[in-house]
Protein backbone atom coordinates (compact mmCIF):
# COMPACT_ATOMS: atom_id res chain seq x y z
CA UNK A 1 0.00 0.00 0.00
CA UNK A 2 1.12 3.46 -0.68
CA UNK A 3 0.64 6.10 1.33
CA UNK A 4 0.75 9.89 0.16
CA UNK A 5 1.65 11.65 3.22
CA UNK A 6 1.68 15.61 2.59
CA UNK A 7 2.36 18.43 4.74
CA UNK A 8 -1.36 20.19 5.42
CA UNK A 9 -1.78 23.21 3.16
CA UNK A 10 -1.67 25.62 6.15
CA UNK A 11 2.21 24.52 6.79
CA UNK A 12 3.23 24.63 3.29
CA UNK A 13 5.05 27.71 1.79
CA UNK A 14 2.68 28.87 -0.99
CA UNK A 15 5.34 31.04 -2.61
CA UNK A 16 9.22 30.17 -3.37
CA UNK A 17 12.16 31.35 -0.56
CA UNK A 18 13.08 34.34 -1.99
CA UNK A 19 9.47 35.54 -2.64
CA UNK A 20 9.00 34.82 1.17
CA UNK A 21 12.07 36.63 2.01
CA UNK A 22 11.09 39.73 -0.04
CA UNK A 23 7.79 39.85 1.57
CA UNK A 24 9.38 40.04 4.60
CA UNK A 25 11.36 42.69 4.35
CA UNK A 26 8.33 44.60 3.39
CA UNK A 27 6.51 43.26 6.22
CA UNK A 28 9.23 44.70 8.18
CA UNK A 29 9.91 47.82 6.49
CA UNK A 30 6.02 48.83 6.21
CA UNK A 31 5.07 47.27 9.30
CA UNK A 32 2.41 45.22 8.36
CA UNK A 33 0.94 42.94 10.55
CA UNK A 34 0.60 39.68 8.65
CA UNK A 35 2.16 38.61 5.35
CA UNK A 36 -0.71 38.97 3.08
CA UNK A 37 -0.84 42.41 3.77
CA UNK A 38 2.83 42.41 2.68
CA UNK A 39 1.88 40.50 -0.56
CA UNK A 40 -1.31 42.55 -1.34
CA UNK A 41 1.11 45.82 -1.09
CA UNK A 42 3.94 43.96 -3.42
CA UNK A 43 1.21 43.11 -6.22
CA UNK A 44 -0.26 46.72 -5.60
CA UNK A 45 3.03 48.46 -6.42
CA UNK A 46 4.55 45.98 -8.69
CA UNK A 47 1.59 46.10 -10.93
CA UNK A 48 1.79 49.87 -11.31
CA UNK A 49 5.54 49.68 -12.12
CA UNK A 50 5.06 47.04 -14.33
CA UNK A 51 3.01 49.84 -16.14
CA UNK A 52 5.65 52.32 -15.87
CA UNK A 53 8.53 50.48 -16.80
CA UNK A 54 10.12 49.58 -20.06
CA UNK A 55 13.08 48.07 -21.91
CA UNK A 56 16.13 47.09 -20.80
CA UNK A 57 15.26 48.38 -17.20
CA UNK A 58 12.35 46.38 -16.93
CA UNK A 59 14.02 42.92 -18.36
CA UNK A 60 16.72 43.75 -15.79
CA UNK A 61 14.91 43.90 -12.96
CA UNK A 62 12.44 41.19 -13.65
CA UNK A 63 15.36 38.90 -14.01
CA UNK A 64 16.96 39.93 -10.16
CA UNK A 65 13.64 39.94 -8.50
CA UNK A 66 12.56 36.48 -7.14
CA UNK A 67 10.42 34.91 -9.60
CA UNK A 68 6.60 35.74 -8.21
CA UNK A 69 7.76 39.30 -8.05
CA UNK A 70 8.97 39.12 -11.61
CA UNK A 71 5.73 38.07 -12.89
CA UNK A 72 3.45 40.58 -11.28
CA UNK A 73 5.37 42.87 -12.56
CA UNK A 74 5.75 41.85 -16.28
CA UNK A 75 2.21 40.63 -16.34
CA UNK A 76 1.61 44.40 -16.68
CA UNK A 77 1.67 46.17 -20.32
CA UNK A 78 3.27 49.48 -19.75
CA UNK A 79 1.94 52.46 -20.57
CA UNK A 80 3.25 54.82 -23.31
CA UNK A 81 2.82 57.78 -21.01
CA UNK A 82 4.28 57.10 -17.58
CA UNK A 83 2.93 58.83 -14.63
CA UNK A 84 5.06 61.13 -12.56
CA UNK A 85 5.93 59.71 -9.11
CA UNK A 86 2.82 61.65 -7.67
CA UNK A 87 0.41 60.47 -10.03
CA UNK A 88 2.06 57.00 -9.58
CA UNK A 89 0.64 56.74 -6.08
CA UNK A 90 -2.68 58.86 -7.07
CA UNK A 91 -3.04 55.94 -9.53
CA UNK A 92 -2.83 53.30 -7.16
CA UNK A 93 -4.68 54.57 -4.50
CA UNK A 94 -7.27 55.32 -6.59
CA UNK A 95 -6.95 51.63 -7.70
CA UNK A 96 -7.57 50.30 -4.26
CA UNK A 97 -9.52 52.89 -2.72
CA UNK A 98 -6.69 53.65 -0.36
CA UNK A 99 -5.52 56.50 1.26
CA UNK A 100 -2.97 58.58 0.06
CA UNK A 101 -0.53 58.65 2.49
CA UNK A 102 -1.27 54.35 3.11
CA UNK A 103 -0.83 54.50 -0.73
CA UNK A 104 2.72 56.23 -0.36
CA UNK A 105 3.49 53.83 2.77
CA UNK A 106 2.91 51.22 0.89
CA UNK A 107 4.85 52.45 -2.61
CA UNK A 108 8.28 52.99 0.17
CA UNK A 109 7.95 49.21 1.59
CA UNK A 110 8.06 47.85 -1.57
CA UNK A 111 10.17 50.11 -3.89
CA UNK A 112 12.80 49.31 -0.44
CA UNK A 113 12.79 45.96 -1.06
CA UNK A 114 12.87 45.88 -5.20
CA UNK A 115 16.01 48.18 -4.19
CA UNK A 116 17.53 45.87 -2.52
CA UNK A 117 17.24 43.19 -5.01
CA UNK A 118 17.93 45.37 -7.94
CA UNK A 119 21.21 47.03 -6.29
CA UNK A 120 22.16 50.88 -6.99
CA UNK A 121 23.13 50.93 -10.38
CA UNK A 122 19.78 49.24 -11.79
CA UNK A 123 17.85 51.39 -9.73
CA UNK A 124 20.13 54.70 -10.94
CA UNK A 125 19.21 53.40 -14.21
CA UNK A 126 15.46 53.20 -13.51
CA UNK A 127 15.03 56.61 -12.74
CA UNK A 128 16.90 58.14 -15.45
CA UNK A 129 14.49 56.12 -17.47
CA UNK A 130 10.85 57.09 -15.04
CA UNK A 131 9.54 60.53 -14.89
CA UNK A 132 10.02 62.83 -12.25
CA UNK A 133 9.27 62.09 -8.89
CA UNK A 134 10.01 58.33 -8.43
CA UNK A 135 13.84 59.11 -6.70
CA UNK A 136 11.89 60.34 -3.23
CA UNK A 137 9.41 57.04 -3.78
CA UNK A 138 12.80 54.50 -3.53
CA UNK A 139 14.31 56.94 -0.87
CA UNK A 140 16.42 58.76 -2.69
CA UNK A 141 17.06 62.70 -2.78
CA UNK A 142 15.22 64.22 -6.33
CA UNK A 143 18.16 66.01 -7.84
CA UNK A 144 17.19 68.29 -10.11
CA UNK A 145 20.10 70.60 -12.60
CA UNK A 146 19.95 74.30 -11.22
CA UNK A 147 18.08 76.59 -13.79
Amino acid sequence: MITDVRAPLEHQQPYGTAYEQMLEKVRYEGAYPTREKADEAVRLVLSGLGRALTGDERVDLAARLPLEAARVLTAQIPDPQPLTGWAFVKDLAARTGASLATTRWDTGSVFSAVAAWAGPDLITRILHQLPTGYALLFGRAELTPAA
